[in-house]
């Protein structure tokens, strides 16, 4: 029997989906559901940043439970990325122009267009519920963001808000089941094919330290592989990564 279809529910206005979500799930709910809002008075980005939520653009989370362990569960931020790529391309069609960076932003002609948050916990019926919050950039960008943003509509993509969540959905189910039957494979391969910075210098700003080095590869968990100017290898799994423009390395090793 094939697994339910996700239910979609459309709400005017709210603070925030992820706390809609994380609500849902302690309350029972298990999805698969997706929640999206028309308006977002309080969204949330990583550690704790704010994500503007200016008018026309898409504000969603997407509710799972999942017998798995955190870890893993957590590989699907790979796959919410590629989701929104696909996003990207129905607006632009021109997927040359979408790219993905490490952690979990999605880039439209190097500016950002989208961010990804996790959560989630344990679900009170067993398992681990996981809440996707993600906001895509459809109709307008913030012009006081830490990094340069974009929208679709400024690229030359406008997309309605219902036909970007319906494609979203049905392009996260497609990598989701992938992942269920073969692991974290595909999501890497799909993911390093769009990756921005592959090969490239760039800086690893971490809680303690800074790390600088090449994006050379994923490791097999989705940490960040820097190989270090002394010929030592780094997996990085959670910081902020920055490119300098135009500095790139001389050789790329993914052996």
């Amino acid at each position: 029997m094939s697994a339910p279809s996700p239910a979609i529910e459309w709400l005017d206005e709210t603070q925030s989906t992820n706390a809609d979500a994380r609500e849902r799930a302690l309350a029972g709910e298990r999805g698969p559901l997706w929640i999206a809002a028309r308006r977002q008075l309080a969204g949330r980005g990583r550690r704790g940043r704010a994500w503007t939520g200016l008018e026309g653009n898409l504000f969603t989370t997407g509710l799972y439970t999942f017998q798995a362990e955190p870890g893993r569960v957590a590989e699907l931020s790979f796959a919410a990325a590629l989701a929104v790529a696909e996003v990207c391309d129905t607006a632009l069609r021109d997927p040359a122009a979408t790219r993905v960076k490490w952690p979990n932003d999605v880039l439209v002609n190097r500016r950002k267009v989208s961010g990804i948050l996790l959560e989630s916990g344990q679900a009170p019926g067993g398992g681990l519920w996981l809440a996707l919050g993600i906001g895509i950039n459809l109709a307008a960008a913030p012009d006081d963001s830490e990094r340069p943003a974009t929208s679709l509509a400024a690229a030359g993509g406008a997309i309605p808000r219902e036909q970007a969540l319906d494609t979203l959905v049905d392009a996260f189910e497609r990598w989701r089941r992938r992942w269920l039957q073969d692991g974290f494979g595909p999501l890497r391969d799909g993911w390093l094919a769009r990756a921005h910075g592959l090969g490239e210098r760039c800086e690893a700003r971490l809680q303690n330290e800074t790390v600088s080095g090449v994006f050379a590869d994923l490791g097999p968990d989705g940490s960040l592989r820097l190989d270090l100017d002394d010929g030592g290898r780094r997996y990085i799994s959670a910081g902020d990564v920055f490119f300098p423009a135009g500095v790139t390395a001389p050789a790329l090793r993914r052996d």
